[in-house]
């Protein structure tokens, strides 16, 4: 007997599968709300048509806001914070994500450069056969920003994609997998 899924590997079902499976009930709480500092970033995934995705998970990751990592393999050493730094958030049927965090410190790149403030993301969701990886820098850095050796290799009209922008709530940060204005996406 064959059916429609024979010939498919994993990755061509990913579907909307990581949403509903990987999850935890504080993963959006990277800090609790009020811990002094706390800020919310949010925003809306939007597909190549411009419609909201559904069932997109988005994974955040990033340093303390000394600049630090509580990982091994920080190599100036894994700080003791006790910050989490990971995060990882469902959207919702209307394609919004939401996390409550610390504004990351500025973390050197490989040769000791000062990069901006800024939050790794990867996102996955049906229609990907991998994750996509970006950044989420912050509007109101702008003079970090500027100095931030990863974001000057972005061309100059692109690099509003990569913004989270002050908003009333915290900082929007809208992904857009394809299309007008679609993300930056680094390639790993």
């Amino acid at each position: 007997m064959t059916t429609e899924f024979d010939g498919l590997t994993p990755s061509q079902t990913v579907g909307p599968y990581l949403s509903i499976g990987l999850p935890w009930p504080d993963g959006h709480s990277v800090v609790e709300e009020d811990t002094p500092g706390a800020i919310r970033i949010f925003g809306t995934v939007f597909d190549g048509a411009g419609a909201e995705v559904p069932d997109a998970l988005i994974e955040t990751w990033q340093a303390d806001p000394a600049g630090g990592f509580a990982h091994p393999d920080d190599p100036r050493g894994a700080t003791d914070s006790g910050f989490r730094g990971f995060g990882r958030c469902p959207t919702d049927d209307a394609g919004n994500w939401a996390i409550i965090t610390l504004k990351p410190g500025v973390v050197p790149d490989r040769e000791g450069r000062p990069q901006a403030p800024h939050i790794d993301v990867s996102v996955l969701a049906r229609g990907l056969l991998h994750r996509v990886v970006t950044r989420i820098y912050f509007a109101d850095e702008a003079t970090a920003n500027a100095a931030d050796p990863v974001l000057a290799t972005v061309p100059e009209a692109r690099r509003p994609t990569l913004l989270a922008r002050p908003d009333g709530a915290g900082y929007r940060f809208d992904i857009r997998l394809q299309g007008d204005d679609e993300t930056v996406f680094f390639a790993l």
